[in-house]
């Protein structure tokens, strides 16, 4: 607990209680080295702590700020040491709060004015952590705020101690995971998953002899994460998850490496949905992913030697003091020193690493980090580091996997570069951009980035009206990456263009009960139209919809909406107010719903007509074409 300190403000000084120090009476000033004998309540903080000799230089004194009064704790040279502070005014200092190098870096909170600490908070470069203490035994509760990278930390630590209760409070919850707003199926998945994780982190804490209380955790490892978007498998709610993250370890001297699967974000928190794998061979049951992520190279988890020799080690601190103070990075050329900083040592560390299976790691990581950092603007002359990476790698036979890897990140960052840049052509980019991402499909045609490249070509194609190329793109997911996450969306562009004359079977879900069926409308004019609420072009169409309708509904035209919003009822409100009486369908999942993948829907709006025998008649039809097309069409 935090002992109780009052504060009078008189004469320009305050007054501390006697129970702070022995031998301090209440309404005495105390002395610099009575106020150094604090210390935080939590043990893992790095702060400032003078020597004897130095403690008797130091100087404290009275402050009073905009949200309170205190005592501040000065070095011989006018760095802040400590800084104990009433914000309240009740005349009892509720914070208490320690510096390094005169940046203040943890923080003591007594948030209910009882004398006692509750909540804890890690600054600068001890981090951003923030956690709560309800019943003040000095003890974490819960996270109100953790990074991923602290997460992967207390996770090491709870092995390290043994301690589950220390994993649950990174473990995702079951209330959680119901506020993540995932579909169904996505839902029953995670909670099977989630059943019974702390008990099992105990029984493996309990049985492993890995990692010990002398294991440090050294750095966070993982590709950059990845969003989710709002209507994936019925989600309601966009969703960002880091896929197979590693926490790099040190034990003894040796570096290793701990694979702990998925991380989710819940608000500030990130939460851990796996076990950690501490067995050789168990790594593919996290490498997989829960999410997207497709299976890494494999790699032996705790690698007793990633980089055992000095100089390795060397590497790795420096690089854990790097990642430290990274976010002192004030302006765009401090930012690109630091990630060139960041790639030279990733690299050495690659360099030195004595199994094969933990340098592909860490090249993954370089390759990940730069092209990321171009992406962002943070590194420009990361586009050439790539380069230069992947012309190393090809030279080698058995580096063919990882240099595929890079070229694909070498060619994303160039292109990004390349469309930002003063007086961009845009047409010979584009050009320029599909002949490169052909020449790698050519080059690389079982890489898994390979699938991400052929559906670029199958858009752009498709977009610049090369409808055979553009199946042509399509179709090669299909056949080569069948089991890939684009493929069913490939599959259905490929339908989708090869329609026009021909019959579909077509139907969906109503959000009124029962199936709309498009079977059902023959003998009529048909118009299919994929809309959602957050496209405003779609809305537009709704009022040409209308008058057409009124036109020539009699006639035998009728219009069928497919909804892709990721909620029902945000389709169902606007469809309310806006009087919308043609039949719709909803189905979960947004645009990767499956009436949005049977044809393939890219982009919206997408309107298909069809005749009175159920062919189609355009594909693609536009709302300015559409009065034309009826007059032909409807008798």
């Amino acid at each position: 607990m935090k002992v109780r300190i009052y504060v009078q403000w008189a004469v320009g000084l305050f007054a501390l209680s006697a129970p702070l120090f022995a031998g301090v009476a209440r309404g005495a000033n105390p002395s610099a080295e009575q106020a150094l004998q604090l210390a935080p309540i939590q043990k893992d903080v790095d702060f400032s702590q003078p020597t004897p000799e130095e403690v008797a230089k130091c100087k404290i004194r009275a402050e009073k700020g905009e949200k309170g009064v205190g005592w501040v704790v000065e070095d011989p040279n006018g760095l802040t040491l400590r800084r104990f502070f009433d914000t309240n005014g009740d005349n009892v200092v509720d914070q208490w709060a320690y510096f390094k190098d005169g940046l203040e870096v943890y923080r003591d909170i007594d948030s209910d004015s009882n004398g006692k600490a509750d909540q804890y908070r890690w600054f600068h470069t001890e981090g951003s952590r923030w956690a709560t203490d309800k019943n003040e035994d000095g003890k974490i509760d819960a996270w109100k705020a953790i990074s991923a990278e602290e997460a992967t930390a207390e996770v090491v630590a709870a092995l390290a101690s043994r301690d589950a209760e220390r994993f649950a409070q990174v473990a995702l919850t079951s209330s959680e995971l119901q506020a993540l707003g995932l579909g169904q199926e996505r839902t029953k998945q995670l909670a099977e998953k989630l059943d019974g994780l702390t008990v099992r982190f105990g029984q493996l804490a309990a049985q492993q002899k890995t990692i010990t209380p002398a294991t440090k955790w050294i750095q966070f490892s993982g590709n950059q994460p990845g969003v989710v978007p709002a209507g994936t498998g019925g989600a309601t709610k966009d969703l960002r998850v880091y896929e197979n993250v590693v926490a790099i370890v040190e034990t003894g001297g040796e570096h290793g490496q701990v694979p702990l699967g998925t991380l989710i974000e819940v608000g500030p928190v990130w939460k851990v949905i796996d076990l950690p794998i501490l067995e050789p061979g168990k790594q593919a049951e996290v490498a997989a992913g829960f999410f997207f992520q497709t299976p890494m190279a494999n790699r032996e988890p705790m690698a007793a030697g990633t980089s055992g020799d000095e100089e390795g080690q060397k590497f790795l601190a420096e690089l854990e003091k790097l990642d430290a103070v990274a976010s002192r990075a004030g302006n765009a050329e401090e930012t690109a020193r630091f990630n060139a900083k960041r790639a030279d040592l990733l690299e050495q560390i690659a360099e030195k690493a004595t199994k094969p299976e933990d340098r592909a790691m860490w090249l993954r990581q370089l390759a990940d980090m730069v092209g990321a950092a171009v992406q962002s603007g943070g590194y420009p002359e990361g586009a050439d580091r790539l380069e230069a990476l992947f012309e190393k790698l090809q030279k080698n036979p058995q580096d063919q996997e990882l240099a595929a890897y890079v070229k694909f990140r070498q060619l994303t960052a160039d292109y990004g570069l390349s469309v930002v840049a003063p007086n961009a052509d845009f047409a010979k980019i584009q050009t320029e951009w599909l002949k490169k991402l052909e020449d790698y499909v050519a080059t690389y045609p079982k890489s898994p980035d390979a699938a991400e490249a052929l559906l670029q070509l199958g858009i752009a194609q498709e977009f610049a009206g090369q409808e055979e190329d553009a199946k042509k793109w399509f179709g090669q997911i299909v056949d080569r990456f069948p089991d890939s996450p684009t493929a069913r969306k490939a599959a259905g562009a490929r339908k989708r263009l090869d329609s026009v004359g021909k019959t579909i079977e077509f139907q969906g879900k109503s959000p009124a009960g029962g199936m709309v069926d498009l079977a059902s409308y023959r003998g009529k004019v048909v118009l299919v139209h994929y809309w959602a609420t957050w496209c405003e072009p779609c809305k537009q169409d709704m009022a040409t919809i209308q008058d057409l309708l009124g036109k020539y509904g009699r006639s035998g035209f009728a219009s069928i909406g497919v909804n892709l919003d990721n909620t029902v009822q945000e389709m169902a409100s606007y469809v309310n107010q806006n009087r919308i009486a043609w039949p719709q369908i909803y189905e979960e999942g947004g645009l990767e719903s499956r009436p949005a993948n049977e044809l393939g829907i890219l982009t919206l709006p997408t309107m298909l007509l069809i005749d009175q025998q159920g062919r189609v008649v355009n594909r693609n039809v536009q709302t300015a074409e559409l009065d034309r097309e009826l007059k032909r069409l409807v008798r």
